[in-house]
């Protein structure tokens, strides 16, 4: 092996450089249990760092920040980057921190087709409220998604107003409905990205399908999980957050659970065929009065999953075999909690805090790893790479 030494009269040798991929800050809004600052961070080089990020509902606040900045001393949730309250109080009370990215979901359920009542549609103005953060945190892009109907709302068209010479005059977007299945996740789960940018940056271009005509299916999601689930219930143990006590924390493996059924839904299951099969197959002693009424109602409502396809949606409730096609394909059961993590794309060891019906919905809810992945490398190679001086 060769060597090189300075000569005498070069002085001592200067320490070189190295080249370092600096991160790329994150404000986190509507931050749920972190999913998408996950699978950001699941691109090349976990590049991403939350600043701040803003949670009102306490467990997923508490989720995210074991992930994602905290740890976990003496049962006690400490640390992290989280704000826990609603946003408009955060703006009221804090500076926004100026960052590279600005990230999150405002609350869908306004815009959520299934959502007939239109409960919840209040939250729609939040959208506002992302807008006037953006403003201030003055990035370089910035990140919206939700659900598609989200297109065809008034908001949409009142945030399209905001661009165009309102506050947010000096970005531009770039946005399109995709299905997460065409980017590796294990699920067909169709999101309005919008990717933003200011006006001085180059367009980005949406993150390129990686996985179209060969999506990725369930068997392939729960490789390995045991058809048996581990117990009934949430395991045991506390934690406190924030002033508070919640179940927790457990890691995703931990998650396993089954849940007491009446024998009313233990016969159903029985009657519905594997891998696929639809309440259709029920006899009339079995179906509720409803399905006996409407008959010709969706399919996936009291239905198995397919093996050798994509999930369906894995929304908040998946633990209710009455609320989708979540009944396991040849367990006469419905998916666990575990089982529905995996295939959102969740690490086996990451953290959760909670009630069961908490963890579901911090499930559900989240964006599928795969594809907050896919917008992750769209920014990553967006942002450049530059010298930072010696390593410490």
């Amino acid at each position: 092996m060769s060597t090189h030494t300075p000569s005498s009269d070069s002085g001592p040798a200067a320490a070189k450089p190295k080249s370092r991929e600096p991160k790329i800050t994150t404000l986190d809004l509507f931050a749920g249990a972190g999913g998408l600052t996950e699978g950001l961070n699941a691109a090349p080089g976990r590049r991403f760092k939350a600043v701040r990020a803003v949670e009102m509902d306490s467990a997923a606040a508490a989720t995210y920040t074991l992930n994602h900045g905290g740890q976990l001393r003496d049962s006690k949730v400490v640390g992290g980057p989280v704000y826990v309250g609603a946003i408009e109080d955060w703006l009221a009370k804090e500076d926004v921190p100026e960052v590279d990215v600005v990230v999150g979901g405002p609350p869908c359920q306004g815009f959520s087709t299934l959502n007939r009542a239109g409960v919840g549609s209040h939250r729609n103005e939040l959208w506002k409220l992302y807008a006037e953060t953006v403003e201030r945190a003055t990035p370089q892009y910035f990140v919206l998604e939700n659900v598609p109907a989200f297109l065809k709302s008034e908001q949409w068209g009142v945030f399209r107003e905001a661009l165009d010479g309102g506050i947010l005059k000096n970005y531009e977007i770039e946005f399109a409905v995709l299905n997460a299945a065409d980017y590796g996740a294990f699920q067909a789960r169709k999101r309005v990205i919008v990717i933003g940018r200011h006006k001085d940056l180059p367009a980005l271009g949406l993150p390129k399908k990686t996985h179209e005509g060969a999506h990725r299916n369930l068997a392939e999601a729960l490789l390995g999980v045991p058809r048996a689930v581990d117990r009934i219930g949430i395991p045991e143990g506390r934690v406190e957050f924030r002033g508070g006590e919640f179940p927790g924390c457990f890691r995703t493996r931990e998650l396993h659970i089954g849940r007491p059924y009446r024998q009313l839904s233990l016969d159903r299951f029985a009657a519905i065929s594997h891998d696929g099969g639809s309440r259709s197959e029920l006899p009339d002693d079995l179906k509720a009065p409803c399905w006996r009424k409407h008959a010709k109602g969706t399919g996936d409502v009291m239905g198995r999953l397919y093996w050798d396809k994509p999930s369906v949606t894995i929304r908040t409730e998946f633990y209710k075999p009455e609320k989708g096609r979540y009944i396991h394909p040849d367990q006469d059961r419905v998916i666990t909690h575990y089982e529905a993590a995996l295939v959102q794309g969740f690490r086996k060891d990451y953290r959760w805090v909670g009630t069961r019906d908490d963890i579901a919905r911090q499930i559900g809810n989240a964006v599928p790893i795969p594809l907050g992945a896919a917008i992750g490398h769209v920014l990553v190679d967006a942002l450049p790479r530059v010298e930072t001086g010696p390593m410490p």
